[in-house]
């Protein structure tokens, strides 16, 4: 599962999560003038509560996030994780509002003035918050673009290294002269000449100037760091129409080449193909 694929939405769902499991262990009733010695149950005394409400929310909430974590979505009867995850979070939130019209679930209508006093307590109200909240970033998030955005801010990547430069000439450098290496234009094991002080090298003749071969125009393309501001797939690069690999928010990819409006980016294990669709790319 990849944290960096994760939205700002999925933050507000799992903080909306962590409330909810919160308010399940405070008291669902109040009742007017208890002392405060009375022990009232909380959610995980009420099994309606408890299964409608707690876990229904709970595990929607899972659903959302790690759908959008996986870089395929498994599906169930032609739905994703996902779509089902919404459902349970809005299914949540249904069942909260019934607790807090009728917190003794129809028991008041047996008898008379058996909820004399009795209203819906701090965990159902908190339940209601949590679960309104989480139903509607589960259902906004890929509507609202400022809940798309990445939570976790990619880190800022490398500088890449320009393509052919090599590293600075110098003692231990490949191509450097090294201390008894011959120099050009001077046969291996050679002596100075006659009146050329000792340990200096002779002059080499100089070659006759050649014409200039005309060189070709240097790319203006040069590779850069990139990320997407959503999933997108990657494709071969001989054009086969089926993705390679996916490419996830948060996640930085090296641009290497420019094939039209398309690039071709290489992957963090090394796979190369064709991004497609370029738009919203943020460069690094």
């Amino acid at each position: 599962m990849n944290i960096r694929s994760l939205t700002r939405g999925d933050g507000v769902v799992i903080g909306a999560a962590v409330l909810l499991l919160i308010a399940s262990f405070l008291d669902i009733y109040a009742i007017d003038g208890a002392s405060d010695s009375v022990e009232l149950p909380n959610s995980w005394g009420s099994g309606p509560v408890l299964l409608s409400v707690v876990l229904a929310g709970i595990i929607g909430a899972a659903l959302v996030v790690v759908s959008h974590g996986l870089p395929q979505v498994p599906k169930v009867a032609g739905l994703d994780l996902g779509q089902f995850g919404i459902a349970f979070t809005v299914f949540a939130a249904w069942s909260a509002l019934g607790n807090i019209f009728d917190p003794l679930g129809g028991t008041d209508n047996v008898g008379s003035g058996s909820d004399n006093g009795v209203s819906a307590g701090l965990g159902l109200i908190l339940a209601l918050v949590a679960t309104l909240v989480m139903a509607g970033a589960a259902v906004a998030t890929p509507l609202v673009p400022a809940l798309k955005a990445a939570l976790i801010p990619a880190p800022k990547p490398p500088q890449p290294q320009p393509y052919g430069a090599q590293p600075p000439a110098g003692y231990g450098y490949p191509g450097a002269p090294q201390p008894g290496q011959p120099q050009p234009g001077q046969p291996y094991g050679g002596q100075p000449q006659a009146g050329q002080p000792f340990g200096a090298q002779p002059q080499a003749q100089a070659p006759a100037p050649q014409p200039a071969a005309p060189q070709p125009a240097a790319p203006e393309f040069a590779p850069f760091w990139f990320a997407v501001p959503v999933p997108r797939p990657l494709f071969a690069e001989d054009g086969t129409p089926t993705p390679i690999a996916e490419l996830a928010p948060g996640t930085w990819y090296l641009a290497v080449e420019q094939r039209g409006p398309a690039l071709v980016a290489q992957t963090q294990d090394g796979r190369r193909g064709v991004l497609q669709d370029t738009s919203g790319i943020q460069r690094g």
